[in-house]
């Protein structure tokens, strides 16, 4: 993992996708056990004790709804033969009911694409699919994820949000990881390796990401249609965005160059594109101190003096880069660190417990939209709280 840029994901070595920052892709897929076949892994969920998605913190019961989504107007920023651009896109919310077949995390063939490896696809999740939303208008939070990785990776914040009562949307930013689209097809990452050659590659990809993240939002709150989630209102007033990585970098262009994203939060991810001074939006930083560097911490120095509205800069010590999505507590849960290489997961994870991490992601940002989306007090923004010890206020 890069120790002076916090913009990629840095996709395990276990990872089928080769970047610079993973290690050779077959790390781990040499030494895990063959892989069963998809219909056994997909089952494998259903069964009692299977490893499961940590469960929200509220009791709301959470639908989920995967939607492939196609901009006319826009060609696409990583194929110059693709004049549309294609999205898949994750929602979760509030749902009016507990009761139905849960949804699957990701499905074998995708695991594989990912991974290399089945395993993932045994995880249970809490949502249900294709839940009839709760009545009323939600607020909504949009998420992107790390370069590399995959939306489910932001699987336990979404749940987290919509069982607090929010509408979510994870967006895959397409020919950045592997994404699978309806009837199996799964396009792979064509910007992989211009990380590397390209100076002007994590401005490129932010911008890509904003345009995507506003796009959703049009479907979302386009009057007269019934929007992506049949029955699921949105409060149009009442939008933040977040993101991990270069997904967190995205979050903040996407509030810069939209007026109705009203708050934004990156976690550990540097910024690209200086920060605007003209929008007076809140804004949260939530940086990583394991493989941290000089130049990642002047980058966000430079961009928090820019930061006009109100702004909060908190520290996870003993993290890494991937504790705040979900490969920290997946790789926990399925037992994969003896398969990486040696010292990596101490400078991919740090040495913070992975429900630690979790519960402090979900925790701060949550009260960050909280306070700023839904006017609700919010002290944890305020001061050093007991309940995190693991959390220091760097600003």
């Amino acid at each position: 993992m890069s120790k002076k840029r916090r913009w990629r994901s840095a996709a395990l070595t276990i990872a089928s996708t080769t970047l610079v920052l993973a290690g050779p892709a077959s790390a781990l897929a040499a030494a895990a056990p063959a892989a069963p076949p998809a219909a056994t892994a997909e089952a494998g969920a259903a069964r009692a004790g299977a490893p499961h998605v940590p469960a929200p913190t509220a009791h709301r019961p959470v639908g989920t709804k995967s939607v492939h989504l196609v901009d006319p107007g826009r060609p696409d920023p990583w194929r110059a033969d693709t004049p549309t651009r294609e999205l898949m896109v994750t929602f979760w919310y509030p749902a009016q009911s507990a009761r139905g077949p849960r949804a699957p995390y990701v499905s074998a063939e995708l695991s594989r694409a990912l991974y290399g490896l089945d395993q993932p696809a045994a995880l249970r999740t809490g949502a249900v699919a294709d839940a009839r939303p709760a009545a009323g208008r939600h607020p909504l939070v949009l998420l992107s994820p790390g370069f590399g990785m995959s939306r489910s990776t932001l699987t336990a914040l979404g749940e987290e949000f919509a069982s607090r009562g929010y509408a979510v949307a994870a967006v895959d930013s397409t020919y950045e990881t592997s994404v699978e689209f309806p009837g199996g097809r799964i396009e792979s990452c064509q910007a992989c390796g211009q990380e590397q050659t390209d100076p002007e590659f994590g401005a490129k990809s932010s911008r890509a990401r904003a345009a995507d993240l506003r796009f959703v939002i049009d479907r979302l709150t386009a009057p007269g249609h019934g929007g992506p989630v049949r029955g699921l209102s949105i409060d149009a007033s009442r939008i933040g965005a977040a993101g991990h990585s270069i997904g967190g970098a995205a979050s903040l262009e996407a509030m810069r160059e939209d007026p109705r994203i009203k708050a934004a939060a990156n976690l550990d991810g540097s910024i690209w594109i200086p920060a605007g001074d003209d929008t007076g939006r809140p804004a949260l930083l939530f940086s990583a101190g394991v493989g941290a560097s000089p130049e990642s911490t002047r980058n966000w120095e430079d961009n928090w003096k820019r930061f006009t509205g109100p702004r909060y800069w908190v520290d996870l010590p003993t993290g890494g880069h991937l504790s705040f999505s979900d490969e920290h507590w997946m790789v926990d849960d399925l037992h994969l660190e003896d398969h990486l290489p040696p010292g990596y997961y101490q400078e991919t994870f740090g040495s913070v417990d992975s429900r630690r991490s979790l519960a402090a992601t979900r925790a701060y940002l949550g009260a960050f939209f909280d306070r700023h989306l839904l006017g609700r007090p919010a002290p944890l923004l305020d001061r050093p709280s007991p309940r995190f010890p693991e959390v220091r206020f760097a600003k």
